[in-house]
Order: structure tokens, then sequence, then C-alpha cells
């Protein structure tokens, strides 16, 4: 059996909340804030995106309102894990993941280099009003 085409059962909003997400993200002080379209090299998600966070506060808190710009657009988050001392959370909305580290968390899960085949997309700076 062929595998779908994957441009065919992409969300057409992912590409835009992905990059509100991010710009938020910056918004808020994260550091690093990286997004990467990994359509064809993932089977799970069309977008990662990773950031650092500057406490394990700031991160809970940024991993909220990422949430609830989800819930705004329809773009609801499926589930979210935290370790046990928040240095990384992961917030999945299938077809979007985002990953808040604390620096030395991210540095050894090294995503980046996991990643190193996906297309860099810009984080915009300013309100995309998705």
């Amino acid at each position: 059996m062929t595998a779908p085409n994957s441009e065919l059962i992409k969300r057409p909003d992912s590409a835009a909340f992905a990059a509100e997400a991010g710009r938020l993200l910056r918004d808020r002080h994260c550091e690093d804030v990286l997004l990467l379209d990994v359509t064809g090299l993932s089977q799970v998600c069309d977008y990662v995106l990773i950031a650092t966070g500057t406490s394990d506060r700031q991160m809970k808190s940024v991993a909220g309102e990422v949430a609830d710009l989800g819930d705004s657009c329809s773009m609801h988050a499926f589930r979210k894990s935290v370790d046990t001392n928040a240095t990384w959370i992961v917030v999945d909305f299938v077809t979007v993941v985002l990953h808040l580290f604390e620096p030395q968390r991210r540095a050894y899960y090294d995503l980046e280099d996991l990643w190193s085949d996906a297309k860099r997309i810009e984080v915009p700076t300013g309100s995309t009003a998705i």
C-alpha cells in the first residue's frame, strides 16, 4: 500500500499556528526559538518548535499560553508532558510539537541535530493574526 501524499493530509493552518506560537515564545522572552518544517521527515508531525526558557515558572506559563493560542484557533493540544523538574515541556498539537527546554537539557538532547535535514522557518516578529 502506498503512503498518502503528506501535502494532501497536511493541515493548512499548521504553518500559521506554528509561526504564531513561535512569535509568542519570542515575545515571552524564550531564547533561541527555532521552527522546523519536518514534513516528509517525520511521520508524526509537520512542524517542530524548539525554545529555551529562562525558568521553570516561565516555561510552564508560556506552555499554557501556547495551549490557549491553540484553543483559540482550533489547534487544541492533544497531550502535554512536563518532566519532574520542568526542565523539558512538550506540548503536542498533533501537526505541531512544541519543546520547551532549560538550557542544559536542550544542549543534552540537541533536537536541532536530530532534525538537521529539516527546513528552518523564520519566526515572524509581528503578529500574523491567525
